[in-house]
Formats: structure tokens, sequence, C-alpha cells
């Protein structure tokens, strides 16, 4: 009997020895289409649901529901691309997880071009599926917050902060294999609905270009734009200097080996 059981171990080995090398090595595709694609896709389809969040949002339910379905895509959808692509779909993620060496510079632009295309064509599903007043009476899940000058200083550094945040729990829990976690996808997600029950009536919390980019052209709405791509990547820039000089492991610091 053991003799039979020794002999099936193995014939499984050689079968799974075989199978990976018929796989192979990754082909271009693998390499460099696919992820893109993966980054379109996921980002697509998380700016999508989160702008159908915002635009059927009712009074009764407030912050939380944007929160908890924003938080949730991000789970969902980082669980299902990460092997894929790494799921960033958002611009300061790409930036930061390169500069703490977690992917290629020559990814880097395809990268960020795939989410920004996949969050305009996020926020145009969102239009065709809901209604028109209710897409106008929520500006199509634009960041209508900062309305003053008064509120910009607030909001840049409520959007800093707050990106720097999950992009901290990204890079920590992700490529810093020190503290890697196979959790991850469901701490992305529990920052980024934390973040945005914390301070949605200050910047709206967006910590997302991409997701900030997708409704704004849809809708032409641009007052104050620039504040959800200067706080987010200020943010990101932040989190990705603290894992390289003090939080990474000795093959990610760059000082204090």
């Amino acid at each position: 009997m053991l003799e039979e059981k020794s002999a099936l171990c193995s014939v499984d080995e050689t079968l799974l020895q075989k199978s990976k090398k018929c796989a192979g090595p990754p082909s271009k595709f693998e390499r460099q289409v696919q992820p893109c694609i993966a980054e379109l896709v996921g980002t697509a389809f998380f700016v999508f649901i989160g702008c159908v969040s915002v635009i059927e949002n009712t009074e009764t339910t407030g912050r939380f529901q944007p929160a908890l379905v924003h938080g949730l895509a991000v789970a969902v959808m980082v669980a299902c691309m990460a092997e894929i692509s790494g799921a960033h779909f958002n611009p300061p993620f790409t930036l930061a997880i390169y500069l703490c060496g977690g992917m290629e510079l020559s990814m880097v632009i395809p990268y960020v071009i795939s989410q920004l295309i996949g969050g305009v064509l996020g926020a145009a599903m969102s239009k065709v599926m809901t209604t028109s007043e209710k897409y106008a009476q929520a500006t199509g899940a634009a960041f209508t917050v900062l309305q003053s000058e008064d509120q910009l200083a607030a909001g840049i550094f409520g959007e800093a902060a707050m990106t720097c945040l999950v992009t901290l729990v990204v890079l920590m829990g992700a490529v810093n294999r020190k503290s890697k976690n196979p959790l991850v996808p469901l701490l992305v997600g529990g920052a980024v609905s934390i973040c945005i029950l914390a301070g949605g009536d200050v910047s709206g919390t967006c910590m997302n270009p991409a997701r900030a980019l997708g409704p704004a052209v849809i809708t032409n709405y641009w007052v104050h734009h620039w504040v959800y791509w200067a706080g987010p990547i200020g943010g990101s820039f932040i989190a990705a200097a603290l894992v390289r000089l003090l939080l990474g492991d000795r093959r990610t610091r760059v000082i204090l080996k």
C-alpha cells in the first residue's frame, strides 16, 4: 500500500514538472499587454461601481453607501486581478510601487494610460445605467465638494494624507517582503472605506486621479480638479519615501541597512 502511494506521488510530481515545462516563461502578451488590459478593465469597473453608488445614493445612507461600495469594489477587483497586473487601478499606486521596486519602469506609463482610459470608460458606463435626473443631481459623481478657495488647503492635505495611508497599506501588504499579507485585498478595501467615511465631507476623498478624471470628462466639470491629482500623487510619494527610508525590509530600504 505504501509503495502504491509513493508511486502515485512520483507520477503526480512528474506530471507537475512536465506541465511547468510546457507552460514555459510568460509570453510577451502576458508580460506587457495582458496586465494593461487588466488595469483598464479593473479601473473601469471600479469607477463604474463607485460612480453609480454616488449617483444612486440616498439621504438615509449618507456617506456609508459610497464608502462601503468603493471599498468592496477595490477588494473584489484586487483579488481577481492581482496575479495578472498587480491590481493597481490607481496612478499614484503605480508610481509608488515602481519607486519601491515593485515593477519595471517600462510599464509605468502603459499602466497609467490604461487606468485613465478605464476611468473615463467607467464614468461613461455609469451615465448609461442611471437616470438623467439622478445623474444631473450628482453631477455624474464628479467631485464637487471643494467650492471655495478656503477649502483648498484642507482638501489637498486630506487627499495627500488619506492617499498616503492607503498607499502604505498597498506597499506594506503587497510589495515589502517582510510584511506581505495574503489579506491585502481586504486591507486595501477597508482602508479605502474608512478614509471615505472620515474625509468625505472635506474633499470627497478621491485618492485616485483616474476616479476623478472619468466623471470630469463625461460631465465637463473641472472645478479644482487639479487637487485630485496633486494631493494623491503627493501622498503616494510620501508613502514610498517612508517605505524606502524607514519601514521597508533590507531589500527595499536604501539607507539604514
